[in-house]
């Protein structure tokens, strides 16, 4: 009689049975790994993602991180989202659909006008490399990092492609607040 609680043993095979079953299984499992592998290769976990080199010129990084210029709508887009761009959570701008814009950082309004897209560029990337007491995180940055949230940890907030769209879209803001 099984004790209280206990789960009971499964059914006994045949060896026959079982080493049949065994040797397709293990015949399909570096099968599996394989795949897998090759899966995580190509995908990659984000944070094993090299960033992208660039030179930093004064108070701007001038070339583009892809070495091609963003596309303005998906920047936008990244901007609004509270769960990619968090951009709105401290500034706020010109996005009237937009409820519950921050105060904490300049309006993004005019953004265009005050600043190049290099200069822009490198506010994103890493704005200590201007003001190291500076409340804005880098965007693309795994370096010096504390209190980082697990799905950020150890990979850039943003990818390079989406510090380029976004710099295309705040080159557009050139109305004054």
């Amino acid at each position: 009689m099984p004790k209280r609680g206990s789960r009971p043993s499964p059914p006994k095979s045949s060896g026959r049975a079982s080493s049949a079953s065994f040797a397709r299984r293990a015949g399909v499992l570096p099968v599996v790994v394989a795949a897998l592998t090759l899966a995580a290769a190509v995908a990659g976990p984000a944070h094993a993602q090299e960033l992208r080199p660039f030179t930093i010129v004064g108070d701007a990084i001038p070339e583009p991180l892809t070495g091609i210029k963003g596309d303005a709508a998906r920047g936008r887009a990244i901007v609004v989202d509270r769960r990619k761009g968090l951009c709105l959570l401290c500034h706020s701008g010109p996005f009237p659909e937009q409820r519950f814009q921050g105060d904490l950082a300049p309006d993004l309004r005019g953004v265009g006008s005050r600043w190049s897209e290099g200069q822009l560029r490198l506010r994103l990337v890493d704005s200590r490399r201007l003001n190291p007491a500076t409340i804005m995180p880098p965007y693309y940055s795994r370096e010096g990092l504390i209190r980082v949230g697990r799905a950020w940890q150890g990979k850039p907030v943003l990818s390079a492609e989406q510090i380029e769209d976004v710099v295309a879209f705040l080159a557009t803001l050139t109305e004054a607040p």
